[in-house]
C-alpha cells in the first residue's frame, strides 16, 4: 500500500597551462556526472591527453579550424598512406579532426578509415597509439555517421584491452564507451565480439589501476543504459565476474579521487534497475555493500568531513539501494537483510544536509527510507526507537517531493498498528499534519489524510487531540474547496471524529 514504486529512476603541462588544464578537466567531469545524475543519459568523454599536446604547443581547435581545409585533409591522408615518418602527420590529423565538419570530410574520403585501421593494427607501437588517439577523437563526434564509420576498428580495440599499457588500454576503453550509444547495430556487434568478457579480463589484468577501472565502468555504464540492456546485457554482466570488481571499486582509496567509485556505483545502479536479475545482484553482495558505504558516507557528512563532490557518489548508491529494497522478494528469498540501523541515521543526515543545496538528492535519501520501511515492522520500530520522527517532521514543510516522501515513510510506520500510531502522535505528528492539510499540493494533502485516518483510528484520545488542535475546520473547508477525491477522503476522516453532543 505504502511502498513507492522503483524509480527507473595523465601527462603534465608546463607553467600556467597546468592549472588551466586541471580546471578544464574538473569542469568536464562535473558536466558529465551532472548529466548522469540528473538525466541518466549516455554521454561521451574526451580523454585529457587529446588536449595535452595542443596545450603544450599552443594550439587549439580554433587554430586548427583556421589552418586545415578539406584539400589539406586529403593531403594528410595521402601522407599517412605513404611511407616515412607518420607520428607528426597523425598529430596534425588529430588536431584537424576536432573540427566536427572535418570529421565528416575525413570519413567520406576513400579508404580513410581503412588507413586508420591499417595503422591501428600495424607493428609500429607509436603509430598504433597515434591511430588510437585519432580514432578516439572521432568517437567523440556528435555525428552518428562518424561513429558508425569507426565500427571496423572495434575488434582491434577489444584486443588491445588485454595489453600491458594502462594508458593505451584506457584510451581504447573510452573510445569503445563513446561508440556504445551510437546505434543498436554497434552495440550488438560489440556484444557479439565479446565486449563483456573483454572488460572483465581487462579489469582483472589491471587490478589495482583505478584509472583503468574507472574507464571499464564508464564503458560498461554506456552499455547498461541501452533500452534492451535487461535482456541482452545485464545477464552477461552478472555472470562475468565484473560485479565483484565494481563493488570493490566503491571502496577505492579516496586519496586518488572518487571517479572510479562514482562510475562503479552508476553501473550497480543500472544493474539494479533490472526487475528480473536484481536478486542475483543481491546475492553477490550489492545490498550490504551499498548500505555499508552509505553509513560511512553519512558519518562523514554529519561530521563535516566530506570532500567536494561526494554527493556524486551518494546519488547512485542511494538509487541502487532503493531499487534493490523495492524488489523485496529478491533479497528476502535469499535470506539477505540490511541489518545496520545506522543506515537510518545516514539517510536522515543526507536529507538534512542536502536539503537546500541538492533537494533532489535529499528526496532520494527519503525515497530509500520509504522503501526500507515499506514492509518491515523491524525498520519501522527502528525509526521510532532512533528518535528520527522529529527529524522527519521538521522536513514536512519542504516541497519538491520532500514532504510527500516523508509522509509516505510515516504512513509506513502508522500502517503497522496502534502502538506505532500512538508513538507517532507522542512525537508531535498531529500538529504537523494540520499544517500539511493546508498545502496546495494535492498529493501532499492526500497522503496527509491517509496518515491522519490511521492515527485517528488508533485511539479515541487521538481524535480528541486533533479536535483540540482545531483540525476539524481544515477538513470541513475541503468539503467545499477541493477536488472530488479529496472531498471524499476528508468526509471519511470527519466521520471518524467524535460528534458533538446534542442538547435534548
Amino acid at each position: 500500500m505504502w511502498r513507492l514504486k522503483t524509480v527507473q529512476h595523465k601527462a603534465r603541462l608546463q607553467n600556467n597551462g597546468l592549472e588551466e588544464f586541471k580546471l578544464k578537466r574538473r569542469e568536464q567531469e562535473r558536466a558529465l556526472r551532472q548529466a548522469r545524475r540528473d538525466r541518466q543519459l549516455v554521454s561521451k568523454r574526451l580523454l585529457l591527453h587529446e588536449d595535452e599536446d595542443d596545450a603544450c604547443e599552443g594550439e587549439g581547435p580554433m587554430d586548427t579550424r583556421i589552418r586545415t581545409t578539406g584539400d589539406q585533409m586529403v593531403e594528410l591522408l595521402r601522407g599517412l598512406q605513404a611511407g616515412g615518418e607518420k607520428a607528426s602527420q597523425f598529430r596534425e590529423l588529430r588536431r584537424a579532426l576536432k573540427d566536427t565538419d572535418l570529421q565528416l570530410t575525413f570519413i567520406r574520403l576513400e579508404n580513410s578509415m581503412r588507413a586508420v585501421v591499417g595503422l591501428l593494427s600495424g607493428l609500429d607501437a607509436q603509430c598504433r597509439v597515434e591511430a588510437g588517439k585519432c580514432l578516439h577523437t572521432l568517437s567523440h563526434s556528435p555525428h552518428t555517421e562518424v561513429g558508425m564509420a569507426c565500427l571496423p576498428t572495434t575488434p582491434y580495440l577489444l584486443t588491445y584491452l588485454s595489453g600491458q599499457s594502462a594508458k593505451f588500454t584506457e584510451l581504447c576503453l573510452y573510445t569503445l564507451g563513446n561508440l556504445c550509444p551510437e546505434d543498436e547495430v554497434v552495440r550488438d556487434k560489440l556484444l557479439a565480439q565479446g565486449i563483456i568478457s573483454a572488460l572483465a579480463q581487462c579489469v582483472q589484468n589491471h587490478s589495482g589501476t583505478l584509472a583503468v577501472l574507472e574507464a571499464v565502468a564508464f564503458t560498461l555504464s554506456q552499455l547498461l543504459q541501452a533500452k534492451d540492456a535487461e535482456q541482452k546485457i545485464v545477464p552477461l554482466v552478472l555472470t562475468s565476474g565484473l560485479t565483484s570488481y565494481l563493488m570493490a571499486g566503491l571502496n577505492s582509496d579516496p586519496e586518488y579521487g572518487i571517479g572510479a567509485a562514482v562510475e562503479c556505483a552508476w553501473c550497480l545502479h543500472y544493474l539494479s534497475c533490472s526487475e528480473t536479475h536484481s536478486s542475483m545482484l543481491v546475492n553477490q553482495g550489492a545490498l550490504s555493500q551499498c548500505s555499508s558505504l552509505l553509513v560511512t558516507l553519512g558519518r562523514a557528512v554529519a561530521h563535516g568531513e566530506s570532500k567536494e563532490g561526494l554527493e556524486l557518489l551518494i546519488w547512485p548508491l542511494l538509487r541502487c539501494l532503493g531499487n534493490l529494497l523495492a524488489r523485496s522478494d529478491g533479497y528476502e528469498e535469499a535470506g539477505v537483510h540490511v541489518s545496520d540501523c545506522r543506515l537510518l541515521s545516514a539517510l536522515c543526515v543526507f536529507a538534512q544536509s542536502f536539503l537546500h543545496t541538492h533537494p533532489a538528492l535529499a528526496r532520494e535519501g527519503l525515497w530509500v527510507l520509504n522503501n526500507l520501511t515499506a514492509d518491515s515492522a523491524v525498520w519501522c520500530s527502528a525509526v521510532l526507537c532512533s528518535g528520527l520522527v522529529p527529524v522527519l517532521i521538521q522536513l514536512m514543510p519542504f516541497s519538491q517531493g520532500i514532504n510527500s516522501m516523508v509522509l509516505r515513510t510515516l504512513g509506513n510506520v502508522a500502517h503497522k498498528g496502534t502502538a506505532f500510531c500512538l508513538q507517532l502522535v507522542q512525537a508531535g505528528l498531529l500538529p504537523a499534519l494540520c499544517a500539511t492539510l493546508k498545502m496546495a499540493e494535492a498529493e501532499v494533502v492526500t497522503l496527509s489524510l491517509e496518515v491522519l485516518h490511521m492515527l485517528l483510528a488508533s485511539s479515541p484520545e487521538v481524535a480528541e487531540e486533533f479536535v483540540q488542535l482545531k483540525g476539524v475546520p481544515v477538513l470541513e473547508m475541503m468539503l467545499f474547496n477541493s477536488e472530488e477525491s479529496l472531498r471524499l477522503r476528508a468526509a471519511y476522516v470527519i466521520d471518524q471524529l467524535p460528534q458533538p453532543a446534542v442538547d435534548g
